[in-house]
C-alpha cells in the first residue's frame, strides 16, 4: 500500500505539471508522449508479470539449460543441456534459413530460450522479438537479444496485438504440450501472425515434403516394433505411457506430444493455417548439407490472406560465412 506520504507528493507534482502543461504545447506534447510509454512499460510488465504467475515447468529452470552440469557435453542421459549456447543451439543456420527464405521485417520467435535465434536474426537486420515461459531464460538473455525477448505464457495470451509479426516461429515448443491443448496454442500463435509461421516440432511417419519422421527415441524402446507395425495410417499422439523417459525416469525432454506429420498438419489447417509443401521442400534442400535434414522435422505455414511472395529466397550467393555466422555448413 502507498504510503500517505508518497500519495501527497504524487498529488502536488501531478497538479504542478498539469499547470505547467496548461501554458506549454511543447510540454503538453512531451508529457503526452511520455505518458504513453509509461504506459506501454506498465503494459508490458503486467503482462510479464501475469505471465510469471501462471508458472512454469521446473524442469526449463536453470538445469534444463546446462547450469550445474559438465560443460563436456555430457548430459548422463538426462533432459536438457550440458550446454546451452549459440552453437549448441544451432541458431546460426536457423537465423540463416529463415533470412534466407522469407523476406519479411518483423519476426516472433515463440519459446526463444535465452533468445540466440532472436540475436542473430537482429544481426541479419530484423527486428526480431522473443518470448519464453521461463524466467530463468529470459532472465539470462543472449547480449544481442536484451531489451527484445521477455517472459510470456502462450495460455495467458502473448501481449502483441492481433497480426503483430509477419514471421512467427516456434522451434521445438509444441511437442511440449499435451495434445488437448495445442488447439489453445495455435490459436493463439495464429492471432499475432499476418504471415507465415515456421515451427520445427519431432513427428513420425510420412512426410510430404522431406525425409519421414520415426519413432526410435520418441517412444519407449521396447514400444517401438508396434508402432511401426501401425502403419502409416497412425497418426498419434502416442500415449503418454509410451512415451520415452530419460535415465530420471521422467519424459525426454518433456516431450509431451509426439504425433505424425499429418496430425501436426490438421492442427494448424484447424487454426486456419496452410501448409507451403514447396517452401518446406527448399528449407530441406537448404539444411542438407549440414545434415540436418533427417533430424528437424519442419513445417512451413501461411496465414489466412497472407503473400506467398515473401517466400521467395534471397541471394543463394549470400553464405553464413560471407554474414559472418558460423556453423559445419560452411565448415567453419
Amino acid at each position: 500500500m502507498t504510503s500517505p506520504i508518497v500519495r501527497s507528493a504524487a498529488g502536488t507534482l501531478r497538479r504542478n505539471l498539469v499547470d505547467m502543461a496548461a501554458r506549454s504545447n511543447t510540454l503538453r506534447a512531451v508529457l503526452t508522449r511520455t505518458g504513453a510509454e509509461l504506459t506501454n512499460v506498465a503494459d508490458r510488465a503486467a503482462s510479464e508479470a501475469e505471465a510469471r504467475r501462471a508458472g512454469v515447468p521446473d524442469a526449463y529452470g536453470g538445469n534444463y539449460f546446462g547450469q550445474g552440469r559438465d560443460a563436456s557435453g555430457d548430459r548422463e542421459g538426462r533432459s536438457g543441456y550440458a550446454r546451452y549456447d549459440r552453437v549448441a543451439s544451432n541458431a546460426d543456420i536457423a537465423g540463416w534459413l529463415l533470412w534466407r527464405n522469407f523476406q519479411i521485417t518483423r519476426s516472433l520467435d515463440v519459446g526463444c530460450a535465452t533468445g540466440y535465434l532472436v540475436e542473430v536474426l537482429r544481426e541479419l537486420g530484423l527486428e526480431a522479438e522473443g518470448c519464453d515461459l521461463s524466467p530463468y531464460a529470459i532472465d539470462h538473455a543472449a547480449p544481442g537479444a536484451q531489451g527484445h525477448i521477455r517472459v510470456a505464457n502462450l495460455f495467458a495470451g502473448l501481449p502483441w496485438p492481433d497480426g503483430t509479426f509477419e514471421l512467427v516461429t516456434a522451434l521445438e515448443i509444441l511437442e511440449h504440450l499435451p495434445p488437448d491443448r495445442v488447439p489453445d496454442a495455435l490459436s493463439e500463435l495464429a492471432r499475432v501472425c499476418s504471415g507465415h509461421l515456421y515451427a520445427t516440432i519431432p513427428s513420425f511417419g510420412p512426410n510430404r515434403s522431406g525425409p519421414d519422421g520415426h519413432f526410435e527415441g520418441k517412444v519407449r524402446p521396447e514400444r517401438v516394433a508396434h508402432y511401426q507395425g501401425l502403419g502409416a495410417d497412425y497418426f498419434g499422439p502416442v500415449p503418454e505411457a509410451d512415451l520415452a523417459v530419460d535415465a530420471d525416469g521422467e519424459l525426454v525432454e518433456g516431450h509431451l506430444c509426439i504425433a505424425s506429420f499429418e496430425w501436426w498438419t490438421a492442427r494448424f489447417t484447424e487454426a486456419g493455417f496452410t501448409r507451403c509443401i514447396d517452401v518446406e521442400e527448399r528449407l530441406y534442400a537448404d539444411i542438407e548439407p549440414a545434415n540436418l535434414a533427417p533430424y528437424w522435422n519442419l513445417y512451413v505455414f501461411r496465414a489466412s490472406g497472407a503473400d506467398p511472395s515473401v517466400t521467395e529466397p534471397r541471394e543463394p550467393e549470400r553464405t553464413l560465412a560471407e554474414l559472418g555466422l558460423r556453423h559445419p555448413l560452411v565448415g567453419t
